[in-house]
C-alpha cells in the first residue's frame, strides 16, 4: 500500500512540476512583452486625461453645438449650390467663422 501511494505523489510531483515550469515559462513570457511594450511606450508622448467637470461638459456641448451648426450649413450649401466655387468657399467661411460663431452664441458675462 506504501508503495502505490509514494508512486502516486511521485505523478502528483511530476505533475506540479510540468505545470510549475509551464507558468513560470508563461510568466517569462509576459515579462519580456511588458519590456518591450514599456520601451516603445515610453518614446511616445502621454496622453492627457480628460476633464470630467461640469465646465469642461458644458464646453464639450457648446463645441459640439457649433460644429453641428456649422455642419448643417455646409450640407445645406452642398445640397443646394451646384458650382464648387460656391462649397468650397462656403466651407473655407465656416472654418474661418467658426470661432465667432462659438463667441457670439456663447457669450460669458
Amino acid at each position: 500500500m506504501s508503495k502505490e501511494r509514494a508512486r502516486r505523489r511521485e505523478e502528483r510531483e511530476r505533475e506540479a512540476a510540468v505545470l510549475a515550469a509551464a507558468r513560470a515559462a508563461e510568466a517569462e513570457r509576459r515579462e519580456r512583452r511588458d519590456a518591450r511594450r514599456a520601451v516603445l511606450t515610453s518614446r511616445l508622448p502621454r496622453r492627457r486625461p480628460r476633464q470630467t467637470g461640469i465646465l469642461a461638459q458644458r464646453r464639450r456641448r457648446q463645441t459640439g453645438a457649433t460644429i453641428a451648426l456649422l455642419l448643417l450649413f455646409n450640407i445645406v450649401v452642398w445640397l443646394f449650390v451646384p458650382e464648387w466655387s460656391a462649397r468650397v468657399g462656403a466651407l473655407i467661411v465656416s472654418i474661418l467663422a467658426a470661432p465667432v460663431l462659438y463667441t457670439m452664441l456663447f457669450r460669458r458675462t
